[in-house]
């Protein structure tokens, strides 16, 4: 097998491994917070280089001029992340919350994915939700704005969007009583499966890309025209989008991807305040 065919078909698989892996070993880390951080860092960094070497289209790879606002909304959004992992630990202490029910006798990765069970199906819900009302789309809109993807577009989503996504499935998982290392493991993998999802990388998944929401797949959810984005919602897993009718199958050329007349700034302050806006131009989803 060829070094590009490796890289196409064994990339995806190797790096999520090592990732799962290091979210498996957490447990045994004096400071679990900060091991699963440097997981992030590390995942991330492994996908920004491959896409280099790799690219899906070469012409993604220059850097335009939403890459200062990627780049601010990529840190804070992962603060955010850490910010949710430490409050669910002030939370749990300050209520003395025990739970109805959690299998803390489970397996520390069995845990893990099980939290990303609410997780996932909460964030599928408010993106499908968000491309049929009219406020949700425009904080949603600034991570359908971009017009080439690549693996920094994968934490390019408005701060309050980014909570209200992950809201319902958080909220589900602290009346569990899940504990706060089991959703930051959590919150890594997907980290590190949002840079693929987004990833100017050719890589690919075979089949496992009807369970996986793998770029190959996700892409599609970006194109330009409003009307061929509402396919492909899910976040990690597309077994939402098979039982609710969403899935599709890319069977034609990408074309482009953006919002038809580019309606969104791209200065990160901006973006901020754009869907605040009394009448922002183009802000509906014709």
């Amino acid at each position: 097998m060829t070094v590009p065919s490796l890289v196409r078909y064994g990339t995806f698989p190797a790096v999520m491994a090592l990732v799962i892996s290091g979210v498996a070993w957490a447990p045994s880390r004096s400071m679990p917070l900060a091991w699963l951080a440097g997981l992030v860092a590390c995942g991330l960094a492994a996908v920004a280089l491959l896409e280099r070497w790799f690219p899906f289209n070469p012409r993604w790879q220059a850097p335009d001029r939403d890459f200062p606002a990627d780049v601010a909304h990529a840190v804070v959004n992962l603060l955010v992340m850490h910010a949710a992992v430490l409050g669910f630990v002030f939370l749990r202490g300050w209520v003395g919350w025990e739970g109805v029910w959690w299998p803390s006798d489970w397996p520390f990765l069995a845990q893990v994915f099980l939290a990303g069970v609410p997780l996932d199906l909460s964030l599928y819900a408010v993106h499908r939700m968000s491309h049929r009302y009219d406020f949700l789309w425009r904080l949603h809109s600034i991570h359908h704005s971009s017009r080439r993807l690549y693996w920094l577009n994968g934490e390019r989503r408005h701060p309050v969007h980014a909570v209200l996504m992950a809201g319902p499935g958080l909220v589900a998982l602290g009346v569990l009583g899940t504990p706060a290392d089991v959703v930051g493991g959590w919150f890594v993998i997907l980290a590190v499966h949002l840079a693929f999802q987004h990833a100017n990388l050719d890589y690919r998944l075979g089949p496992l890309r009807y369970l996986v929401g793998v770029a190959e797949v996700h892409r599609w959810h970006h194109r330009e025209r409003f009307a061929d984005a509402q396919v492909n919602f899910g976040e990690f897993w597309m077994l939402w989008d098979h039982w609710f009718g969403t899935f599709h199958r890319p069977s034609a050329l990408l074309g482009p991807i953006g919002i038809e007349g580019d309606p969104v700034p791209h200065r990160y302050r901006e973006q901020l305040v754009y869907p605040f806006l009394p009448d922002p131009p183009h802000a509906d989803r014709a």
